[in-house]
């Protein structure tokens, strides 16, 4: 092992937990919500102009409301799945940097990771310039394919802020630096509505005007990031552009790989759904209704990425410290935490289900069919306090290959086929898809419950050391040590 990390990492030997548990709880959950609040908060306003643009097209037109859940659900749900799994590698590499006290090393990561995302966004943007064609080979309603495959085009300048935006919130999330992206993301959300209000209805520009402001909201966001970075905030953990960032990229690839395809299995669960749900009898009213409830579902699952973030960033930042049973505790308060706020929105969905609908649509068929989905909605909301956290804990400690195998067999050999024989064989319809997709998270839960149970965090301490000295780079820096 490289010297300078071991004599880093000797001085982080494993802390005392013992003592009285109320304090010991108090104080890792104040670790906890200064990662998980700014989390939250950026990503329920930056998923919420997403959701935004969608209400506002929806009382445009229902088939441009159809083509948006399209490309929204498939197009961009794909393409985001790949960049946010891809770039949860900055996060594991990132927050175990900076555990192990390598903050120097952090940009490097960070500059890797812009090579490697904006490379494979580059090749992936077929996806949009042919957006009609691929619908229509997906079997989609001729209307919808259209109308999904124009929108598409417009979603191109919003999707490159993906390979910035994602990368730079893990990197300050790992340096317990990320609050400045809450109220960036803040800003970015009171600005996206009347923006949208002035070039929808105002200036008359219709779906154009949406996907506009959509796109310049989220560049907003980039831009407020860039500023901090360069601007000097980020001193230990940001030396500048260098040509070290080009180097070694083959490790950093393998790592962001097998992240992405972890992630990607989750997110593009819902984009199947999505698709079997085009293939009903009345398409435009089952979208609609599906992609409503995913959406809404989408916007809570934000609070729960944000303890996704904060489980990857304390699991990780102690396995760089060498201590294992402060990980552990720290998956325990994070569990606990989660699962209360989990059960909050499940009675929250109870009571409102019926009445969400209305946010976007103005139609009677549309607003009954999600006010049938609500119970199922409500359980979805409930799970997402648990498996968003365990996957996190995976994140944190490198085992991204593990969950991906999980995700495949729970998600597409269990859930998928259920629902779509549920939705088609039974009179249920969209409801069989969505029970079926309640089953195959539930399936994947049981199993990241297992493997976090099962793992061995000592071995895992010595894994992530193992990790640092393989991507360490040697440099003539000798930056300070930032209190953690």
């Amino acid at each position: 092992m490289d010297n300078g990390i071991q004599t880093k990492l000797l001085r982080h030997e494993e802390e005392e937990v013992d003592g009285d548990l109320k304090v010991r709880v108090w104080n890792e959950s104040k670790k906890i919500w200064r990662v998980a609040l700014p989390g939250v908060i950026s990503r329920v306003c930056a998923f919420g102009t997403i959701v935004v643009t969608q209400s506002f097209i929806g009382h445009i037109s229902d088939i441009d409301l159809a083509g948006y859940a399209l490309v929204q659900t498939l197009s961009v749900r794909f393409v985001n799945g790949i960049l946010l799994g891809m770039s949860s590698a900055t996060e594991t590499l990132c927050g175990q940097a900076f555990g192990a006290g390598q903050h120097h090393m952090m940009g490097i990561y960070l500059q890797r990771s812009w090579i490697v995302d904006l490379f494979t966004l580059t090749v992936l943007l077929p996806i949009f310039v042919f957006g009609t064609q691929l619908y229509r080979l997906l079997g989609e309603e001729p209307s919808i394919a259209i109308s999904g495959g124009y929108i598409s085009l417009w979603f191109i300048p919003f999707v490159y802020n993906f390979v910035f935006s994602l990368t730079i919130q893990m990197f300050l999330q790992a340096q317990l630096k990320n609050m400045v992206i809450a109220w960036l993301s803040i800003f970015q959300f009171a600005i996206h509505i009347p923006l949208s209000w002035l070039l929808v209805y105002k200036m008359g520009f219709g779906v154009p005007g949406a996907m506009v402001a959509l796109s310049i909201s989220s560049w907003f966001l980039v831009i407020g990031e860039f500023i901090y970075i360069f601007g000097g905030w980020c001193p230990y953990s940001w030396k500048g552009f260098t040509v070290a960032a080009f180097k070694d990229l083959v490790p950093v690839v393998k790592l962001s790989v097998s992240s992405g395809i972890m992630v990607c299995l989750e997110l593009w669960y819902n984009a199947v759904l999505v698709l079997l749900a085009g293939y009903m009898a009345n398409a435009e009213v089952a979208i609609s209704a599906f992609s409503i409830c995913l959406n809404i579902n989408a916007w809570e699952f934000m609070i729960s990425l944000g303890f996704l973030g904060a489980a990857c960033v304390r699991v990780a930042n102690e396995l760089g410290r060498g201590n294992a049973k402060a990980a552990k505790f720290s998956i325990k308060v994070l569990l606990g935490t989660s699962i209360a706020i989990g059960l909050f929105f499940f009675v929250l969905c109870l009571v409102f289900g019926k009445k969400l609908a209305y946010v976007f649509t103005d139609d009677e068929q549309v607003a009954e069919t999600v006010a049938d989905l609500s119970l199922l909605l409500s359980f979805s909301v409930l799970l997402n306090s648990i498996y968003p956290v365990l996957s996190g804990v995976a994140v944190g400690a490198g085992m991204q290959g593990i969950v991906a195998v999980i995700n495949l067999v729970c998600f597409y050999v269990i859930g998928i086929p259920l629902g779509a024989l549920l939705g088609y064989l039974t009179d249920l319809q969209v409801k069989g898809i969505w029970v079926g997709m309640i089953c195959g998270i539930v399936t994947q839960t049981l199993a990241l419950v297992y493997l976090t149970w099962r793992t061995d965090w000592d071995d895992q301490v010595k894994k992530s050391l193992e990790r640092l000295n393989r991507f360490y780079v040697k440099s003539s820096d000798n930056p300070e040590e930032i209190s953690n």
